[in-house]
């Protein structure tokens, strides 16, 4: 995970001051690109231990079309909870987007089965394709979508499948850890649907920054020197993206240096 401390290294020497809507400020840079060749190892960073059962649940969460924070919170999971109306509603998110996307005739798409589905039967697709970034309904959302679009390849030759992300915003020391480790178990939760082996994830980043009242941690961050990256396991008899359950995933050798606290800008 060299190439997550050389951003947040990137950002903090190169970057620009800037006002943001939070008003704690950022440093940012806009356009980077990571890439994880998931052959080497789970992309779950071990500079500072990052929260596994909060990603696995909050993929879960999209992926079962929730918007409501009382599945995270029966399973005590709290990172939503910031944005949420009293009554735990968040509105048109994620989930809602990525499995119920309204069409104007009144009917619905399910983007992820329509994935799952020309993977399996038209893998040179070059529309493989779930949005978030819906423009009419951005109003409606407590928080818009900040991983805006992801894209899938297939390597018909070698039975491989890769993915790409489109991330808005990435807030780099609290965030995009977690973005990162949830859209690689994304991949590797599809490829073993469809029969593919998980290959690359791309995280391709607009606005990169890292916020004013997280300075001092990045800095202790970028004087760790990465460890071995884990494995994930999941579960090999689940063939359906909605039959997963927490107890599916199994997360092995992860030896991280200690949590650096921060505070999520609101």
């Amino acid at each position: 995970m060299k190439q997550y401390l050389n951003l947040l290294r990137k950002v903090l020497t190169k970057g620009t001051k800037q006002v943001d809507r939070t008003g704690i400020g950022t440093i940012s840079l806009f356009g980077a690109q990571l890439k994880f060749d998931l052959n080497k190892g789970f992309p779950l960073i071990t500079t500072k231990k990052v929260n596994i059962k909060a990603i696995i649940y909050e993929l879960l969460w999209f992926l079962n079309g929730k918007t409501n924070v009382h599945y995270l919170n029966k399973n005590k999971v709290f990172i939503w909870n910031k944005w949420a109306n009293e009554n735990g509603e968040l509105g048109p998110i994620y989930g809602f987007q990525w499995r119920k996307w309204p069409t104007y005739d009144g009917k619905f798409i399910d983007q992820i089965d329509n994935v799952i589905n020309m993977i399996k039967f038209n893998p040179e697709s070059r529309r493989i394709i779930v949005s978030s970034w819906n423009v009419g309904m951005i109003k409606q959302m407590k928080l818009p979508p900040c991983h805006i679009m992801f894209q899938f390849y297939v390597n018909k030759n070698k039975q491989e499948l890769s993915l790409q992300l489109y991330q808005r915003s990435a807030d780099l020391f609290i965030g995009l850890p977690f973005n990162i480790a949830s859209y690689a178990l994304l991949l590797i939760m599809i490829s073993q649907i469809v029969h593919l082996k998980a290959k690359v994830l791309i995280h391709t980043i607009g606005n990169a920054h890292i916020y004013n009242n997280h300075i001092e941690q990045t800095k202790i961050q970028l004087k760790r020197s990465p460890k071995i990256l884990p494995t994930m396991i999941i579960n090999p008899d689940k063939t359906n993206i909605l039959d997963f359950k927490f107890e599916d995933f199994e997360l092995k050798n992860y030896n991280p240096y200690p949590h650096i606290k921060g505070d999520v800008a609101v």
